[in-house]
C-alpha cells in the first residue's frame, strides 16, 4: 500500500451520477482502455477527487472525515477504493506505467474486423471484389509513381470498398517498406503524438521503425510524446495497418510510422492557414528533412475522413435532402483542391464554412501535403454514409496523390 500511499488518478477519465441513485457515480475511461464503468459511492467519489498524487491516504481520510461531519472512516475504506481503482487502470501506478512501457500496441479495434486471421483475410478480400470494390489488385510490377494516398478510417462495415480503392493503387502504384502513416487524433488535443510502440493485429506485429522516429523527432524537437497514451485506442492507425498486412503477407516486410494530429480549429477560428502556427511549420519541415535523409523510398498515408453531420455530431436536426447534396457539393470542392495539391485552397473552403462539417482529415491531409507537395492528385473513389433515421453522415474518400 506504501507505493498507493499518494495515488494519482490517470488522465483522460470521466464520471455521470447514476440516474437511478443519486448516491452512486460512474467512474469510465474515455480512452476505452478499459470497458465498462466502475461505479462507487458519493463518499468515494469525494475521495477519489483528491487521489492527485499529493494528498497521502491519510490527509483524504481526514478531509472526508470532515466533509462526513466528523464520522469516522476507517483507512481500509480507502485502500480498497484505491485497489478497486488501479484494478480498472484508473490509476497513475505501475500497473498502468507497464501497460505505457510496452513495446507493442494491441489491437484495440477487433469488432470492426474479424478477429480471426483467416475470417479477417476473407473480410478484407470481400472489400476488394463486393460491388463498390476496385477489382482485387494486380501483383505485377509497380511503377513507383504514388508518393501517398488518403484512405478513410471509418469501419470497414461503412467505409471498406473506399479503402480498398485507395489500398489497390498504393500497392500497384508504390514500390515501398516505410509506410509512414499520418492520421487524425480522436483523443489527444495535442498537435502531433508519435509512438515507438510496434502495431499487433490478427494479422501479426508490425515493427515501427524506430531510426525514422529518432530523424523525426531530431528534427521536430520536444514533445512528440507528452499525450502518447492517447495512441493505445486510436483507430485511425491501426486500420491501416490492418490492409497493409493483408496486402504484403508473404510479399515483403515492411515498417510503419504512426503519427496522430490533433485539431486545427485555432487557425479555422483565425481563418489563417495552419502552416503559419509554429508546431505546424515545424513539422512540415521536420517531414521534409527526414525525408531528405532517407535513402529508401516512402509511401505516406493519410489517415482521414471527410464530414461529419447530424444529431450524433451536435446538429440540431436529422439530416436529409437538401443537407446531403449540399455537403456533397462541399466535399467534393474540398477534393479538387486536394487533387490540385493547393493546400490554402483546401483549407480556404474548410475555413469559409468555420468547418461546420466538421472535416476530420484536415490536419493530415494538411500537414503531409504541404511537407512533401506532389505535383498531382486523383480522387479514386468517394462515398458517403447516412443513418437510416438521419442520426449521422459521415462522408469519406480515397485519392492518389503522385509525383
Amino acid at each position: 500500500m506504501l507505493a498507493q500511499d499518494r495515488p494519482r488518478l490517470r488522465p483522460y477519465l470521466g464520471a455521470a451520477q447514476d440516474e437511478r441513485d443519486p448516491n452512486s457515480v460512474h467512474v469510465f475511461d474515455q480512452l476505452r482502455l478499459q470497458r465498462g464503468a466502475l461505479c462507487v459511492s458519493a463518499l468515494e467519489f469525494v475521495a477519489l477527487r483528491m487521489f492527485d498524487g499529493e494528498h497521502s491516504l491519510r490527509d483524504v481520510q481526514g478531509a472526508v472525515m470532515a466533509m462526513a461531519g466528523g464520522q469516522l472512516i476507517p483507512l481500509d475504506f480507502f485502500a480498497n477504493l484505491v485497489d478497486r481503482l488501479d484494478s480498472a487502470l484508473f490509476l497513475d501506478g505501475p500497473r498502468f506505467q507497464e501497460l505505457l512501457r510496452a513495446p507493442v500496441r494491441e489491437p484495440a479495434c477487433i469488432g470492426c474486423y474479424e478477429a480471426n486471421p483467416d475470417k479477417l483475410r476473407r473480410q478484407i478480400r470481400g472489400l476488394f471484389t463486393n460491388g463498390k470494390g476496385p477489382g482485387l489488385q494486380n501483383t505485377g510490377k509497380r511503377d513507383g509513381k504514388l508518393l501517398a494516398a488518403l484512405i478513410p478510417h471509418i469501419d470497414y462495415a461503412r467505409g471498406g470498398p473506399t479503402f480498398a480503392w485507395g489500398f489497390k493503387e498504393l500497392f500497384e502504384r508504390a514500390d515501398a517498406s516505410l509506410f509512414v502513416i499520418i492520421g487524425t487524433s480522436h483523443y489527444s488535443p495535442n498537435r502531433y503524438t508519435l509512438t515507438r510502440k510496434h502495431f499487433k493485429t490478427p494479422l501479426g506485429i508490425v515493427e515501427t521503425d524506430q531510426q525514422y522516429v529518432d530523424r523525426l523527432v531530431s528534427h521536430y524537437g520536444d514533445g512528440l510524446f507528452d499525450d502518447e497514451v492517447c495512441q493505445l485506442p486510436e483507430h485511425s492507425i491501426e486500420l491501416e495497418v490492418v490492409f497493409l498486412q493483408y496486402l504484403y503477407e508473404n510479399r515483403r516486410t515492411f515498417r510503419i510510422v504512426p503519427l496522430v494530429v490533433g485539431p486545427f480549429q485555432d487557425s479555422i477560428e483565425s481563418g489563417s492557414q495552419p502552416c503559419f502556427r509554429p508546431d505546424v511549420a515545424r513539422m512540415i519541415d521536420a517531414l521534409r528533412k527526414v525525408e531528405l535523409e532517407t535513402e529508401e523510398a516512402i509511401c505516406y498515408i493519410i489517415s482521414g475522413d471527410l464530414a461529419h453531420i447530424g444529431p450524433k455530431f451536435s446538429d440540431p436536426a436529422p439530416v436529409a435532402e437538401p443537407v446531403l447534396s449540399h455537403c456533397r457539393k462541399q466535399d467534393h470542392a474540398i477534393l479538387r483542391q486536394a487533387e490540385a495539391v493547393d493546400t490554402a485552397g483546401y483549407f480556404g473552403v474548410i475555413a469559409d464554412e468555420a468547418d461546420c462539417r466538421r472535416i476530420c482529415g484536415l490536419p493530415p491531409t494538411y500537414t503531409l501535403l504541404e511537407a512533401i507537395r506532389p505535383r498531382r492528385g486523383k480522387l479514386l473513389h468517394y462515398d458517403q454514409y447516412v443513418h437510416p433515421a438521419g442520426y449521422e453522415s459521415v462522408s469519406f474518400a480515397s485519392m492518389g496523390f503522385y509525383e
